[in-house]
C-alpha cells in the first residue's frame, strides 16, 4: 500500500459525523492539488471501521453505484447529511470546513 495511503485514511479519519469532504478536499489538504484520483483510489481499499460514506464527488454526490451508493446515502442521512434532488449534497451547509 503506497505511503499516501495512509496519510488520506488519516485525514478521513478525522471527518466529523454529519460532515462530508470531496475527494478534492482531502487530496488539497495534503498538498495534492491534482491528486482527487488518488484519493479516490486509495477509498476503493479503504480499510474497515474508516468514515468511508463521508467521502463524496466534487457535485456533491456519491461516485458510487447500485447498493454501495444507496447504503452510502443511507449512512450519511442516518448523521443527519441529506440527499436533494439527483443525489446532491449540499456542500456549503455540511462541508468539513476544518479540513
Amino acid at each position: 500500500m503506497p505511503p499516501i495511503f495512509d496519510r488520506i485514511y488519516a485525514t478521513v479519519a478525522r471527518i466529523p459525523s454529519g460532515r462530508v469532504a470531496t475527494y478534492g478536499d482531502i487530496a488539497l489538504h495534503l498538498g495534492m492539488p491534482q491528486g482527487a484520483r488518488t484519493v479516490g483510489w486509495a477509498m476503493r481499499k479503504c480499510p474497515h471501521g474508516l468514515p468511508w460514506h463521508r467521502v463524496i464527488n466534487a457535485q456533491g454526490k456519491s461516485s458510487l453505484r447500485g447498493e454501495a451508493r444507496e447504503r452510502q446515502y443511507a449512512l450519511l442521512a442516518k448523521e443527519g447529511v441529506g440527499a436533494g434532488i439527483g443525489g446532491r449534497i449540499d456542500l456549503e451547509q455540511y462541508r468539513w470546513q476544518e479540513i
